[in-house]
């Protein structure tokens, strides 16, 4: 029995443990259903084995050892798998999320950064490509941390990038937190689940999750260890329950259907696709620069994009994109010369 099914059983017991978290506090009327499902660990519930349950079916989903679900977002994922992987010389990207170092810094890591290729006809940075991979190698490393996808969408070599380091005894830790929807679609980037040794997804960046959800996949060691010396002991079981849902829905036809669907109407409004993700989808006009248009979607069309630079302009896409929007994108960009 999962989270879903826990918080949908109804007891009747009078709970005189946690007053917060026994179902009939109200203080915020706008999460009523939230207060209602709140629970903590008593005799009455045990989320702890449901949750453990979760995990495992989210595992067999995914196709890892473990999958472990994360309330304080890929911030906590990146972090804990830093400190499960036991490393003592670890390269980053030298323009990479805040936590990789942080996680170096917590694990008492040497930390071996490293560039990547900057696209100066878009302002934006492509991913780490295989040579790269193999001049870092050569640092004498333990572990390696990428980004893939880059925000903007651009995706490594993930399964060739896998069999390098493991060939060299080196471990690899992959931020995909912006390719949660990358299990679920053949039409999207190979998701790096099953051949790094720990993969970060966020998702509630584009998968359909509330903020922070996310996960951390290993193919390592169970980063259950690591995760405790770094997150509460008190999580919200409201939230792991909202992924659980989110991950059936994802894997379900519905849900494959849905990011199916997504990727055949951004393909209808007929733009170049700069990069290797389609629902990211990057704009580029001649004559004005990624911070006009922006300024003019956001002022004569009220469409607010997701990352702009003196080149590009970047709109992301996901599960929360609708046909509607998009075709509202289309018109916008037609009356703009696209």
């Amino acid at each position: 029995m999962g989270l879903i099914s826990i918080l949908k059983k109804k007891y009747n017991k009078i709970l005189f443990t946690t007053p917060s978290h026994n179902g009939n506090l109200r203080l915020f009327h706008k999460f009523y259903g939230w207060y209602g499902c709140d629970i903590s660990e008593t005799d009455t519930y045990n989320p702890q084995k449901a949750l453990d349950a979760a995990e495992k079916e989210a595992s067999k989903i995914y196709g890892t050892k473990y999958t472990k679900f994360l309330t304080n977002g890929s911030t906590s994922g990146i972090i804990a798998a830093i400190l499960a992987s036991k490393g003592k010389h670890i390269a980053i990207w030298n323009n990479a999320h805040i936590c990789h170092k942080n996680g170096c810094l917590l694990a008492g890591a040497e930390i071996i950064e490293y560039s990547q290729k900057f696209d100066t006809e878009l302002g934006i940075y492509r991913a780490i490509s295989i040579n790269e991979i193999t001049d870092i190698i050569n640092k004498n490393i333990d572990v390696i941390v990428i980004t893939s996808p880059t925000y903007e969408g651009y995706a490594a070599d993930v399964k060739n990038i896998s069999d390098i380091c493991h060939k060299s005894g080196v471990k690899l830790i992959v931020d995909e937190a912006h390719g949660a929807l990358y299990s679920f679609s053949e039409n999207l980037p190979e998701s790096a689940v099953k051949y790094a040794d720990y993969t970060v997804q966020s998702l509630h960046k584009t998968a359909g999750g509330i903020n922070p959800t996310a996960l951390l996949h290993s193919n390592d060691s169970n980063p259950a260890d690591a995760l405790s010396k770094i997150n509460t002991t008190s999580p919200s079981y409201p939230m792991l329950a909202t992924i659980e849902k989110n991950i059936n829905f994802l894997n379900s036809s519905k849900g494959k259907r849905y990011i199916e669907e997504l990727i055949s109407n951004i393909k209808d409004l007929s733009l170049p696709q700069y990069n290797d993700d389609i629902t990211k989808i990057i704009l580029k006009k001649d004559g004005i620069s990624g911070y006009e248009l922006s300024d003019i979607l956001f002022n004569k069309y009220n469409i607010e994009d997701e990352r702009t630079n003196e080149k590009s302009t970047m709109l992301l896409c996901g599960i929360g994109t609708t046909k509607k929007m998009l075709k509202k994108l289309k018109k916008a960009l037609v009356n703009l010369g696209f």
